[in-house]
């Protein structure tokens, strides 16, 4: 398989299989979210989109980065989230990397949403792809976050060796800038679990597929086990 690993600024056209790492903390909520019961992520492309239709769809559970906000249910936070029933609901997520980076290669064939959590069911998916080429999307700090390019670089090794140990790679997003600043309280809207929840290898058997519905860009958790070239995703 050949990867290439770029910032969201480096992106210049849709690649055919885009795998979009948001660590800390986009996707590691969004599969809390599926594991918590819910049908399906909408990534918004603004705040005001994401209060649009929140103000649409009463009944669909807003979030973003940061402080709470009116408007908005809850904040990007694992540890925050691990505790709400969202069986059947839709939420609406709005961050400042992870879901702008999923935007990015909305026109891609085919999108995939990953952290540690869901490391070995996207390699998994990857594999059962057959994926020869794959733009690995590093959204954090301009393409430069350890902890997303750590993640990316953990799941380009597991596809295609399947007993890649994860340590090293857990080690540098552990030791990353923004395991830092969710430590020490530099960013607002966290938990004190948040980085531990973050850097949990395969917690969740599912990976994540994004792709366009209607002009929306709608994430969808895949039970990779179940995968056939035929599938739905």
């Amino acid at each position: 398989m050949d990867a290439c690993f770029l910032g969201i600024a480096e992106l210049v056209e849709a690649p055919s299989v885009a795998v979009v790492v948001d660590v800390m903390r986009a996707f590691t909520v969004a599969a809390w979210a599926f594991a918590q019961g819910a049908e399906k992520i909408v990534l918004a492309e603004s705040l005001d989109e994401a209060l649009a239709l929140k103000a649409h769809h009463p009944d669909w559970v807003a979030l973003k980065d940061g402080p709470p906000a009116p408007g908005f249910d809850m904040v990007n936070s694992p540890g925050l989230l691990r505790s709400v029933d969202l069986d059947g609901r839709t939420v609406v997520q709005k961050t400042t990397a992870g879901t702008v980076g999923a935007l990015a290669v909305k026109e891609a064939p085919l999108v995939l949403c990953a952290s540690f959590v869901v490391a070995e069911a996207t390699a998994q998916l990857l594999r059962t792809r057959k994926s020869d080429s794959v733009t690995f999307v590093v959204t954090g700090d301009d393409g430069q976050a350890d902890e997303d390019l750590a993640c990316a670089q953990y799941i380009a090794r597991r596809a295609t060796e399947a007993g890649t140990d994860a340590a090293q790679f857990l080690r540098r997003a552990a030791e990353s800038r923004a395991a830092a600043e969710l430590a020490e309280g530099v960013r607002q809207g966290v938990h004190p679990d948040d980085v531990a929840l973050c850097l949990e290898v395969d917690r969740f058997p599912f990976a994540m597929v994004a792709a366009l519905e209607g002009s929306l860009m709608v994430l969808r958790p895949c039970a990779t086990l179940s995968l056939t070239d035929d599938a739905p995703i």
